[in-house]
């Protein structure tokens, strides 16, 4: 008889395997659907029929779709993503570099705003319908408000271009040191950061304030503690399950959602890496990127439904 924590957790891991089998399946018949012969694409319009029926061939395009899909999920299990049609360059090695790219600016992203949301949510709630409470909420509208690429124009404009603090191209190589880096990419981590920090500031505070209502927050309160203490030892480890989910939430958009930002500041990441072969109709390296970034996705919700499993004894004792 299993225990119900580890009940709970092979069910969530096994959704996540199964999710990600889903996602993959969905990823692989959405390219085949794209108009278009590939074969065409890559040889141009004055191909003639042998050739084009050679290419196919190789391709493996001239298989059932469900031989290929297998074909490909078994492939990509054993680390062969393929090879790019566009240049002949193995995808696996083309994509080390750029997903550590954007691991590193995911994680910098993340280094700012996580503390800065906790903070941001405790001094919230602890400052309730005072102006500090209706003045974070109000920038934090304003921020979900406003489309990530206007928010990053206006970055360009005003501290890139009129202030000259920082580089308006977020171009980063081996050759730099950390601190150019960060100098080089500071643009992006704050339009990521306005983006995240918003949902996780207001969830945080709803979760706090939630448990503010229990009995055992109103002893402590009578027992004259402070309230700021009330808020960090008491009220914050009880409502972190909410807050850890809505942060795994942000962690995931932070890397699958950094397309439109990397495209902006051409940054050489995942994102800008898909969207370049995408205009090339380069098939492997678009089905490449998608399961990459679902397997990111649903790993970062499947390590989030772990931990509120854990940090809740609600979720580890159901009974």
């Amino acid at each position: 008889m299993l225990h119900p924590i580890v009940k709970l957790l092979v069910q969530r891991i096994a959704l996540g395997l199964l999710l990600l089998f889903a996602a993959s399946a969905l990823i692989f018949a959405g390219t085949q659907l794209l108009p278009g012969d590939v074969a065409q694409s890559i040889l141009g319009q004055s191909a003639t029929p042998e050739a084009l029926a050679n290419l196919r061939a190789e391709l493996g395009l001239n298989d059932p779709p469900v031989q290929r899909y297998f074909n490909w999920l078994f492939s990509a299990l054993h680390g062969d993503l393929g090879t790019a049609l566009s240049n002949g360059e193995d995808i696996a090695q083309s994509l080390g570099k750029r997903l550590g790219n954007t691991l590193f600016l995911a994680a910098c992203a993340a280094a700012v705003s996580v503390p800065l949301a906790l903070i941001l949510g405790i001094v919230s709630v602890r400052y309730r319908n005072r102006w500090p409470d209706r003045l974070i909420s109000a920038v934090s509208l304003a921020s979900i408000s406003i489309p990530e690429f206007l928010i990053a124009y206006v970055l360009i404009f005003y501290v890139a271009v009129q202030l000259r603090w920082f580089p308006s191209v977020a171009m980063i190589s081996d050759a730099m040191t950390l601190g150019q880096k960060l100098s080089a990419i500071a643009l992006p981590v704050a339009v990521l950061t306005l983006v995240v920090l918003a949902h996780m500031m207001r969830m945080t505070r709803a979760a706090i304030l939630n448990v503010m209502q229990s009995a055992y927050i109103e002893t402590a309160e009578l027992k004259g503690l402070a309230p700021i203490r009330i808020i960090a030892r008491h009220a914050l480890p009880n409502a972190i399950a909410p807050i850890v989910n809505v942060i795994m939430l942000n962690l995931a958009y932070l890397v699958v959602g950094v397309v439109v930002i990397e495209v902006v500041f051409v940054y050489p990441g995942m994102g800008q890496y898909l969207v370049d072969h995408v205009a090339k109709r380069d098939v492997p390296v678009v089905q490449a990127c998608g399961l990459i970034f679902a397997a990111v996705y649903i790993g970062l919700n499947t390590v989030a439904d772990v931990v509120s499993i854990l940090a809740n004894p609600r979720l580890r004792h159901p009974k």
